[in-house]
């Protein structure tokens, strides 16, 4: 037996991987960054794919039938469960409640008179805008007509008043705080979602209407024509 070679053998260092290597392996763990923070051009393109495959796949059902079922079953969450679960975890855990007696009845002004502009805002967005109200199924068309001419945001701003006016008809502690985080969650899901896709879908359009008409509280359009 060699002697100095078995020797060479034990102490040889072990091969380092070249710069090359280490280069792209560190090309690929920074393109999986990118691609897992959503930067990566080939993600950008992999949703927008996917966004085209449920658009066409929607747009085999009827617009009135897509709506039916978003109407529906969107209300049946946000003011029936979700009020519900709130008004049972308020009476069981919350220290304070409040009863209001017959003012309960303006409760259900306040829910039918939001209920109704709800209603009559969503027909407008499905007829005008050739789409539903919801972002995986939004409008093709800009609407700036009918409820739309008085505020952005009437349907949003129906719904809290809806939840408002359930809390007043139940006397509901529980309904109440859900409609007072509703109020910031509201405006952020507005102003830091809804609001840019707008802009990016309609342009100048939409900037001018923001001008022109308020976020929130409704105003009579400038004309002074409905």
């Amino acid at each position: 037996m060699d002697v100095g070679r078995l020797r060479d053998a034990l102490v040889k260092p072990v091969a380092t991987p070249r710069a090359g290597t280490l280069s792209a392996f560190g090309s690929w763990i920074h393109s999986e960054l990118l691609t897992m923070t959503g930067t990566n051009r080939d993600a950008d393109d992999a949703r927008s794919a996917t966004r085209g495959v449920l658009s066409r796949l929607l747009q085999r059902i009827p617009l009135s039938v897509r709506t039916v079922v978003y109407y529906f079953s969107f209300l049946a969450f946000i003011l029936i469960l979700v009020p519900w679960l709130a008004h049972v975890l308020g009476r069981r855990f919350l220290p304070w409640q409040f009863e209001i007696g017959w003012w309960r009845a303006g409760g259900w002004v306040v829910f039918g008179v939001c209920y109704l502009l709800y209603t009559v805002s969503s027909l407008v967005l499905m007829r005008r805008g050739r789409g539903a109200y919801v972002e995986f199924d939004p409008p093709k068309e800009f609407v700036a007509t009918g409820p739309f001419r008085w505020c952005r945001n009437p349907i949003a701003a129906c719904v809290l008043g809806m939840i408002l006016g359930e809390a007043l008809a139940f006397s509901s502690t529980g309904i109440l705080l859900l409609f007072l985080v509703g109020l910031p969650l509201a405006h952020l899901q507005v102003v830091l979602l809804e609001e840019p896709l707008l802009e990016k879908r309609f342009g100048q359009t939409y900037l001018d209407y923001q001008a022109w008409v308020p976020r929130w509280i409704p105003r009579l359009p400038r004309g002074g024509s409905a």
